[in-house]
Formats: C-alpha cells, structure tokens, sequence
C-alpha cells in the first residue's frame, strides 16, 4: 500500500479489547499512514481492569470517553465507537479511520467507511476474526508493535535479529500468495517492481506484512526465499536510489526457452 502521510486519520479506541502496553507504538505505527487529527478511547472507565489506561492516555494526548456497561458480558464500547466513527464522517475532516479493537463487531463500520471513500486501517491482536481484517484496506497486528519495542531494549544490550520474533512462518501459502503476485503485474520478461508487489499483497490480504515473518522491509522478505525468486536492483537517475525488481524462477525459465526459439536454429 502507498503511504499518504498527508492522510487526516480519526483514531478509535477499543479499551475493553486492546491492552495498553503498546500505545506509544500504536501512534508511532499510525503516524506511517497519516496525521491522527481525533484520538478517542472508549471503554466503561468505572471498570478496575481499565485503570491502567489513565497514564497512557495523558502521555499520547488521547481523549477517553465513558460509557457505562447497560448489560452484563456485553461490550459497552461498540455501539458508542460506531455512532461516533458516523458522526466524524459526516464532518468531512478526516481522509481514514484507524480502528484499534480484536472485535468482529467493527466489520460492518469498516466496510460503511470504506463505501464512504475512506481508507480504514485496523490494528488488533492475533485473534482478530478474519472479517474484521478483510474489510480493512491494511491491517497490523498489535504483537508486531510490541516485538519492536522488545527488539529495541535487547538491541541496546546487544544486536538481535528480529527474524527470532515471529508471528507467522513463510510457508507454502506465503510463497504462492508472493509469486502469483509478481505474476501478476509482471511484465513480458517476467519481472515486477517490488513497490507494485507490495500493493497488491495488502490489496489481497489486508493483514500481509513483513514484520509478521521478522522482516523490516519486504526485499528481505523475498531475498531470503533464493529458490523461488531473483531480484535485480536497478539503478535510477538518482544513483543513491535503486529500484528493486523481482522474477520467479520458473518466468526465468520460460524466457530463456522464448527467447531461443524466436532466435531459431543456429
């Protein structure tokens, strides 16, 4: 996905389904995306196990707003997150909406956001239910947030490689959801730009994100998957800058064979 950081972003805070160990690494991963113009956290304050809240929300200027739990097992947070997420739609000041919450029952939101041309970024832990994460245009597991921040302290000790924190493998899925990609936009030799790879990944799999496989960047990604793919780094006017271009291996081969047989026999 190309990042707009000119985006006006409305952040909305489920306090009942996300912890508050990693906020400040939520912000610094919303700022990527955008400039949070609202900052609203719900929850039933009154509640012992949400106090725990009241520091963070002072450090990252965030404005909590109460509401009361009406019955009992149910989260008292949704239906105000909704009518409010509405009403700052209909004010015209934002450009997307940033949804924190593991809940399921911001699918629909997400979807009426997105219908409304606006571009929704969800954050959530792992168990995050699948319609949740295909509804939002990009979506970043708040265990990636925090795995930076544990990288960061072990690194001041000594280097680590973040490729020992992993929320997922790069299995066989993986591998076929990256090389139909690269097909994808490839061109008649086979290969891609990588910054198109990138988009179309999150296009077809909002939560797709190399920092789930312990990578920073999605070149490294592909680098170390040599069996499947070549990569060959172009340069631009600027020499500082380079262009990452990728080819499976079988577009490799398929091209060499065209190749000889429009040359013909020798």
């Amino acid at each position: 996905m190309e990042i707009n950081n000119d985006l006006k972003l409305a952040v909305i805070i489920d306090a009942e389904n996300v912890p508050n160990s990693n906020v400040k690494g939520l912000m610094e991963e919303i700022a990527k995306y955008g400039t949070p113009t609202f900052k609203r956290i719900y929850g039933d304050w009154t509640k012992p196990n949400i106090v725990g809240w009241k520091t963070v929300l002072l450090e990252n200027a965030i404005t909590p707003i109460q509401q009361y739990s009406y019955t009992t097992g149910k989260n008292s947070s949704d239906s105000a997150m909704i009518i409010d997420a509405m009403d700052i739609l209909y004010t015209g000041k934002v450009d997307g909406f940033c949804i924190v919450s593991s809940d399921s029952d911001f699918t629909k939101l997400a979807i009426r956001l997105r219908e409304s041309g606006m571009k929704v970024f969800g954050f959530g832990e792992q168990k995050t239910p699948q319609p949740f994460i295909a509804a939002c245009d990009k979506f970043i597991y708040l265990e990636i947030l925090k795995t930076e921040d544990i990288v960061k302290s072990l690194e001041e000790v000594e280097p680590v490689a973040k490729k020992h924190f992993l929320l997922h493998q790069v299995d066989n899925r993986t591998i076929t959801l990256i090389t139909t990609s690269v097909n994808d936009v490839a061109d008649e030799d086979g290969w891609a730009f990588l910054g198109d790879i990138g988009n179309l990944l999150i296009k077809k799999k909002p939560d797709f994100d190399p920092r789930n496989y312990g990578f920073d960047k999605l070149t490294p990604l592909v680098k170390s998957l040599k069996k499947n793919f070549e990569i060959e780094e172009r340069v631009t006017e600027n020499a500082k800058i380079k262009h990452v271009f990728v080819r499976t291996k079988n577009n490799k081969s398929k091209t060499n064979a065209n190749k000889k047989r429009k040359a013909g026999p020798q």
